[in-house]
Formats: C-alpha cells, sequence, structure tokens
C-alpha cells in the first residue's frame, strides 16, 4: 500500500489559540472518526490485552481484571494527523506504567510495537509510553469507549499524533530497536510529534 498525501488531507492552517500545534484545526464538537480497517465490534467479555518481548514477566489481562486495576484519567487535548485537533477530552483507564510496573521491562529494552486485535500496529519509543504519557482507555467522556473509537479499549498517547494512539489496543511487545508499523511502513514519520509537525518521514 502507498501512502499519500490525499489521504490526510490538507492542514488548515493555525489560528490565535495556542494550544493549536502548527497546521491543526479546531474540532470543536466533533470527534471524527477515521480508520485504516473496517471498525470490529468486539464485546468488553472478549477482549484482552497482553504485555511481552524484553520484559521478566509477560503478562495478559481480561477487559475485567483491567477494570479492578487503579484507575488513571487524561484530561487535556488531541491532535490527529489530518489535522483536527480538539480540546478538553476526559479518557479513563489504567496507566501504561503500572502495567509495565507489572511487567518488568528489560534493561535493554527501548521501543514497543502496539499491536491491535485487528492485526494494526504503530511503533512507539519507551520513553513515549511512560513517565504518565499513556493510557490503556476504557471511558471517553464518562462512558464506555464506543467502537468507532477504538472500544472496548484503546491505547492512548496524547503527546504524538493520534494514529499512535492505537484503537482496539491488543498488547505491547517490547524490543531493543525501533521496528515501524502500519503507517510508519507507508510513509508516516517514525515518532510523529505534533509540535514538530512529524507527519511524513522526513519532516
Amino acid at each position: 500500500m502507498t501512502i499519500t498525501r490525499g489521504f490526510t488531507g490538507r492542514a488548515r492552517a493555525a489560528g490565535p489559540d495556542r494550544r493549536l500545534p502548527p497546521g491543526q484545526y479546531d474540532a470543536g464538537d466533533a470527534f471524527p472518526v477515521l480508520a485504516a480497517e473496517v471498525t470490529p465490534r468486539p464485546a468488553a467479555a472478549d477482549w484482552t490485552f497482553r504485555i511481552d518481548g524484553l520484559v521478566a514477566r509477560p503478562r495478559s489481562w481480561s477487559h475485567e481484571e483491567m477494570r479492578e486495576l487503579p484507575r488513571a484519567e487524561y484530561h487535556g487535548d488531541i491532535h490527529c494527523v489530518t489535522g483536527w485537533s480538539k480540546f478538553g477530552v476526559r479518557f479513563a483507564g489504567v496507566s501504561v506504567d503500572d502495567l509495565l510496573a507489572q511487567a518488568g521491562p528489560a534493561p535493554e529494552a527501548t521501543h514497543a510495537i502496539a499491536y491491535s486485535h485487528t492485526g494494526y500496529t504503530t511503533d512507539l519509543a519507551l520513553a513515549d509510553l511512560t513517565g504518565g504519557r499513556a493510557w490503556i482507555a476504557f471511558e471517553y467522556d464518562g462512558r464506555p469507549l464506543a467502537p468507532e473509537h477504538g472500544g472496548p479499549a484503546r491505547l492512548l498517547v496524547p503527546h504524538l499524533y493520534f494514529w499512535k494512539s492505537a484503537k482496539w489496543i491488543a498488547g505491547l511487545h517490547l524490543l531493543d530497536h525501533d521496528e515501524p508499523g502500519f503507517w510508519e511502513r507507508n510513509g508516516y514519520h517514525r515518532r510523529g510529534n505534533p509540535w514538530r509537525e512529524e507527519r511524513y518521514a522526513g519532516d
């Protein structure tokens, strides 16, 4: 598959709001839905999440087990590579820090592949998944996360473009190197920092 800039559309110019990264616009009340695959509708009872690879204790959690862990919330902004930003969103779930603490990353682990129940993948540095910067989210705005937004649970890494926040998350596979995921293999930037406009390879 070849990616074109037409898929993401032309970024609109940023307005006076300093919360907007360059090239973004305020989506207001809208929460656009974009996906590289058909939206699945998995039941929460069938959902699982696993951390494996370079860890001392590979672990899996069911949806019920995940909901028994300490609750963590994110209140802030999200930014999509297609050009929209959404302010003041509220997600709730579990901190990735708490999950990694149970799995015990190996000293040599530097990156992770996040993979979905659909087969979608994206790569992230562990530094972008730790330090209170990432969550497994199963609620949005006080309600269960809708399937079109990744429910029953999605990865949430809001300081990066939203394609890094993999929908229908199934697990994290820890590595000692960076390994590109779906969009990264098709022309997107390896990191995706909105404030640096890291949209495409070479940006």
